[in-house]
């Protein structure tokens, strides 16, 4: 492999984070690893052999060598990120920080001045951020970036700096009161910059959270569990669940008020008993027969109320009779799924919570009615009614077929319709929702054997999600959280159900990993075996004059630079436009094409010649840009006009290709069959958040646009409230000249056109005509 060296660093570069183990040499560069290449780079990669599934020569940072990658595990970053996420040394805990995503937006907020809690030597201590930058480390293509911290209170003198490093001072502070550190050690409270370094800070190193201590209430000596310390200590209290008698709301205890017990794993009750003013206090005995608890098991979805009315939500991930062990929504827990030393399962850090199983109540927002009575809320419409109240998203058997005009304004329009969305959810509900509401083209994958032997996943999707949503025009959230706790299980991919995804992962996983779909796109370049994918992501060098292009014009010059055909049509077709999420799009604009005439791009079907529509004989690759004779699109001729064309002084270098004309087709005088595929979804991107466009129905204005998180009810205890709109406005863009979307100002454009027009990640066609037959 290659060296690379520092001189091609700049603000052009393009970063991305391994997401599989890549194979180098005798060895590999692991999950978690970073990458870069240049911009220019990025847009100039065109070999002859690419495919969609094609790699990139990319420059592994660490290792400083270039490896090429299958460009479907590689995942995007900002500079500011992977510079954050190379101060960890570990690629697998850097991963796991990537696929949390909290804490690493919190630290690029992160400013100097903040006071913060540092993770050191196994504990916890106060301390001030005094510098927030990189150490000068040449060792790398990319400088890593860390907080230099001052510790405070108990943590004072434990440090190993007094702001100096390798003779360079970064800041100043105590004598060995100063750390280094990289962010994921670093727990950030969100209180604003503190004014002063001295400010007052209680911590009890001894108290961690999951320890069982004993405090006392007016006199009388209580036990319970801590929990939440981490986010409490700088108040100079602690949140503890009590145990006797058994509750679920959590009490704020002061520090120096609590005594701590020793105690053994989950589900054992140390036997120590604490004596106070000559009154001892026994331990509690457990409690059996809970109706509460027979609800509860793994994979339930639940909150926990603890003190100031405050909820967490969250799915047990382990339980015995007496506790259970929480993977919460949000970073309000203390530890990765490790609790006195053993693991009991994995989640995120910072989002294990292991607490008494009678602190545990069913997830309110999600129950069914036939779990609690119907529940009227206030809206603007004075008569929103919540969902477990009006929707029933039990299991809907056998085949709803899809929503097609009148019958789709009826089922889908309005609020609380669609796909509920919940935790990161908007990637599958968008995908979900355009696949399958309006369309079948992909029924077959809801009813072709499941490579599963047991096939619960496309039970699960067909009954839960699909056929509901046709039937009813709604799905619940616990309905998709169900699916994706079983493509957590599937894919060993702990993050599954609290982390966003791109739609491409999902769509992939599901497909081609669980439900062993045939593959929906074969292609094939010249000499090479037909490659098979799900998906296609378009690559192409930017072009100056082409400004506001169509997707008909993307797809042609991507299959040209990448010397590719289709080897049949497909049924459906998905297309990724040139764009990494929400931080960098090619174009600013990219105009829909209804329809998508793939004839030209067929392998082995009969083509007309550009010039006189007769039967092509011959292509000619270094036409392609010829605008004289087009401005866009494949060229081929028939055997007369090639010669005539190839005659002109500048063409007389190009060299024509003959065409395979297929077995059995006669030459005819009537124009020649053009194949082409209907444009029935869009799924569009906007900081982080996925909707879908979706045509319902043959009038050019049968647009419906969906967002499973477009309101809320409530704050953290409530829900979110997913729409269904008309979008008739997007006909009238689609309509315009092209000049006038050239010159429109997207912040002018009406209701969600913008979104479509602007914000486009992925384009899905269809062939009825093929689908009949997959």
């Amino acid at each position: 492999m290659a060296q690379v060296g520092r001189e091609g660093v700049d603000e052009f570069l393009l970063y991305f984070i391994l997401m599989e183990r890549v194979p180098l040499g005798a060895g590999a560069v692991q999950p978690g690893s970073l990458c870069c290449m240049s911009e220019d780079s990025y847009l100039q990669t065109v070999t002859l052999d690419q495919t969609p599934a094609q790699s990139l020569s990319i420059t592994a940072i660490e290792e400083n060598v270039l490896i090429d990658v299958d460009v479907n595990v590689l995942h995007p970053l900002n500079q500011r990120q992977a510079a954050l996420l190379l101060a960890i040394h570990n690629p697998t805990e850097r991963l796991s920080c990537f696929l949390e995503r909290g804490l690493l937006e919190q630290a690029i907020q992160a400013e100097v001045g903040q006071r913060v809690l540092v993770e050191h030597e196994q504990k916890l201590y106060p301390a001030l951020i005094h510098h927030v930058g990189s150490t000068l480390d040449t060792s790398t293509l990319l400088p890593p970036v860390y907080f230099g911290v001052e510790l405070e209170g108990e943590g004072e003198g434990r440090g190993n700096m007094d702001g100096t490093y390798k003779g360079s001072t970064f800041f100043k502070c105590k004598k060995n009161s100063g750390l280094l550190l990289p962010f994921n050690k670093v727990i950030f409270s969100g209180a604003p910059p503190a004014e002063g370094a001295g400010a007052p800070y209680t911590q009890t190193g001894s108290i961690q959270a999951g320890d069982k201590v004993a405090f006392f209430v007016e006199d009388s000596l209580k036990r319970g569990i801590v929990v939440f310390s981490s986010n409490q200590a700088a108040t100079g209290f602690v949140e503890v669940l009590p145990e006797d008698p058994p509750s679920s709301e959590l009490l704020k205890i002061p520090l120096d008020s609590i005594m701590k017990e020793e105690i053994g794993t989950p589900g054992t009750v140390s036997h120590q008993t604490l004596v106070h003013d000559g009154k001892s206090a026994a331990k509690e005995e457990r409690v059996t027969g809970n109706t509460k608890e027979r609800l509860l098991e793994v994979n339930s979805l639940v909150q926990i109320q603890y003190n100031e009315g405050d909820l967490a939500f969250g799915i047990i991930r382990w339980m015995d009779d007496h506790m259970a062990g929480v993977e919460l929504e949000e970073d309000k827990g203390c530890s990765d799924g490790i609790w006195c030393g053993h693991r009991y399962f994995q989640c995120p850090p910072r989002r294990g919570l292991f607490v008494k199983l009678t602190a545990c109540q069913p997830d309110t927002r999600f129950l069914s009615n036939r779990d609690s009575p119907p529940k009227s809320l206030e809206s603007p419409q004075n008569r929103i009614i919540s969902v477990s109240a009006t929707y029933d998203s039990l299991r809907v058997s056998g085949k709803v077929p899809p929503l097609q005009g009148a019958a789709a304004l009826d089922i889908l329009e309005g609020d609380m319709r669609g796909i509920q969305g919940h935790c990161n959810s908007c990637y599958m509900d968008a995908a979900l929702f355009s696949l399958f509401s309006c369309s079948s083209v992909l029924d077959s994958l809801l009813f072709k054997p499941s490579s599963l032997p047991d096939g619960k996943i496309q039970q699960t999707l067909r009954e839960e999600i699909v056929n509901p949503l046709r039937k009813n025009g709604y799905v619940s959230a616990d309905s998709v959280m169900n699916l994706r706790c079983q493509l957590m299980e599937e894919s060993q991919c702990p993050s599954f159900t609290t982390s966003e995804k791109d739609p491409e992962e999902f769509l992939n996983l599901i497909m081609h990993r669980i439900l062993g779909a045939d593959p929906l796109l074969k292609l094939q370049s010249e000499g090479q075996r037909v490659q098979e994918s799900y998906c296609y992501q378009i690559f192409i060098e930017k072009q100056q004059e082409m400004t506001v292009p169509n997707v008909q014009q993307l797809l042609e010059q991507s299959f040209h630079h990448s010397g590719l055909k289709l080897a049949e049509v497909p049924s459906c077709f998905i297309l990724q436009m040139p764009r990494f999420g929400k931080d960098y799009k090619m174009f600013s604009k990219i105009v829909p094409s209804l329809d998508l005439d793939i004839t030209d791009l067929l392998s082995d079907s009969p083509r007309e010649c550009v010039v006189c529509g007769s039967l092509a004989t011959h292509e000619c690759d270094e036409c392609f840009k010829d605008v004289i004779l087009s401005d866009h699109g494949l060229k081929q001729y028939c055997l007369m006009c090639s010669r005539q064309v190839h005659s002109h002084h500048k063409r007389k270098n190009h060299k024509p290709v003959p065409l395979k004309i297929p077995e059995g087709f006669v030459k005819t005088s009537n124009k020649i069959p053009r194949e082409t595929l209907e444009l029935f979804a869009v799924l569009s991107i906007e900081t982080s958040h996925y909707v879908s466009f979706v045509k319902y129905g043959t009038e050019k204005g049968s647009w419906m646009f969906f967002d499973s998180m477009a309101d809320r009810f409530g704050s953290e205890d409530g829900y979110n409230i997913p729409r269904v709109s008309l979008c008739p406005e997007v006909a009238t863009y689609l309509a315009a000249p092209l000049s006038d979307l050239v010159n429109q100002n997207p912040r002018e454009m009406k209701g969600v056109a913008k979104r479509l027009f602007c914000d486009a990640y992925m384009y899905m066609y269809q062939s009825k005509r093929m689908a009949l037959y997959k």
